[in-house]
């Protein structure tokens, strides 16, 4: 007998797991503590806008090979939306000036001897400066590495990586700053495509999961929340959920993709990361202009992302602790201002939305990435899963496809 795997937590680690599990014919059960799957990547109903909306905007790009794995075992390899081309738009607010970032293909990076494929105002040798972040150490930061200021930092490298770590990048770990840069931009255009989930993060990762779960006779339990975890010697030997306990078999096993503050009350001794940054996102019900591209980077201005979906304009603000107490309505009043601006739309404000992530991501600084545990534990059959476990990469929607794939494998 191979036994059960229980995945506690349904959020994408986990459903990875199960997704991966499951279609190997093993035996899995799913937990989850919430009413509904995703955990930080889900779509839900807003009653103020009478809009589906997404928790946040997650960029995903064409080299993520995790994501796209997990699409098409789910059924929604179509599911991402985005240009043939690796192509960036950008503008910035404050001068009117507007650019489109064109990397070619291919490793060879020929596009940054072209005027028009490269940021304004910059030239071929400033973006070797980068090149550095591959080869950091693991204590450096971003501003030991490379130089912080100047205008190619502003036009691409500052706004990039402060999207990709969600932190200020000069605090950051210039490790994972190198391991986003490996695999995209140093790897070719055709692994930096941006792709987004045009219907929404829950009708393109979650629902089909749930369904291709269903179909293999896996129902999540929702509404499970794991209270305690008790030991036998090196083994997990109960999981206690209040109402229901769940006693373990001899060839059980247990992943624990829960959120890093959550596993370190449950396991004994556990080193995870204590320090945590937020995003703030902002969904106004208006229709993009024709010919608004699906992303836009602004820079000389609080707005960060703006995402054109077919029936909303969202915009995504990163390492946003800052704004956790700033007036909701003078933010999006503020906010709605810079994308008047940019789009050419009515300055009155349309309905809107502000979602506050408070703990988004874990604080990528180099500290905090020494204390990402990898998927073992000292029990044998207790294996970790999350975007918050060391999987080389930031807290991303790819880097937990990938630590519930690993987990899956070591189950």
């Amino acid at each position: 007998m191979s036994g059960v795997t229980h995945i506690v937590g349904a959020g994408l680690a986990g459903l990875a797991c199960a997704v991966k599990l499951a279609q190997e014919g093993r035996a899995v059960a799913l937990y989850e503590a919430a009413r509904m799957a995703g955990g930080r990547c889900r779509s839900y109903y807003d009653p103020a806008l009478g809009l589906t909306i997404d928790n946040g905007n997650h960029l995903l790009l064409s080299g993520n090979w995790a994501a796209r794995d997990y699409l098409a075992r789910v059924g929604a390899a179509d599911a991402l939306v985005g240009p043939e081309q690796c192509v960036f738009d950008f503008a910035d607010v404050a001068s009117g000036l507007r650019w489109r970032l064109a990397p070619n293909a291919s490793r060879l990076p020929w596009w940054i001897f072209v005027e028009a494929r490269r940021a304004p105002g910059t030239k071929p040798l400033d973006y070797l400066g980068a090149a550095k972040l591959l080869f950091a150490g693991r204590d450096a930061t971003i501003g030991e590495t490379m130089a912080c200021s100047g205008l190619l930092y502003e036009r691409l490298w500052g706004p990039v990586l402060l999207s990709a770590l969600n932190i200020e990048p000069r605090q950051a770990s210039a490790a994972l700053a190198g391991a986003v840069l490996r695999e995209t931009l140093a790897a070719g255009g055709d692994a930096c495509r941006p792709m987004v989930a045009g219907q929404g993060l829950g009708p393109a990762f979650i629902e089909p999961a749930l369904q291709f779960l269903g179909g293999l006779g896996v129902d999540a339990a929702f509404g499970a929340r794991l209270r305690r975890i008790d030991f036998d010697g090196a083994r997990a030997s109960l999981l206690d959920f209040g109402e229901t306990q769940v006693v373990l078999g001899p060839s059980d096993r247990v992943v624990l993709a829960a959120p890093p503050w959550t596993a370190s009350e449950l396991v004994p001794g556990l080193v995870a990361p204590n320090e945590f940054c937020a995003i703030l996102n902002v969904h106004f019900r208006i229709a993009p202009p024709k010919g608004q591209p699906l992303l836009l980077g602004l820079v000389g201005s609080l707005s960060e992302w703006l995402f054109a979906f077919e029936d909303r304009l969202s915009v995504t603000i990163s390492g946003a602790d800052r704004l956790m107490d700033e007036s909701r309505e003078d933010l999006a009043a503020r906010i709605w201002a810079e994308i008047g601006k940019v789009t050419g739309l009515p300055a009155e404000l349309p309905p809107w939305q502000i979602v506050k992530e408070k703990r988004a991501t874990f604080a990528a600084t180099p500290a905090q990435e020494k204390r990402r545990p990898g998927p073992r534990t000292r029990w044998d059959n207790l294996l970790l899963a999350g975007d918050w476990t060391a999987t080389g990469l930031p807290a991303t929607i790819e880097g937990a496809i990938r630590s519930g794939f690993r987990a899956a494998t070591l189950a």
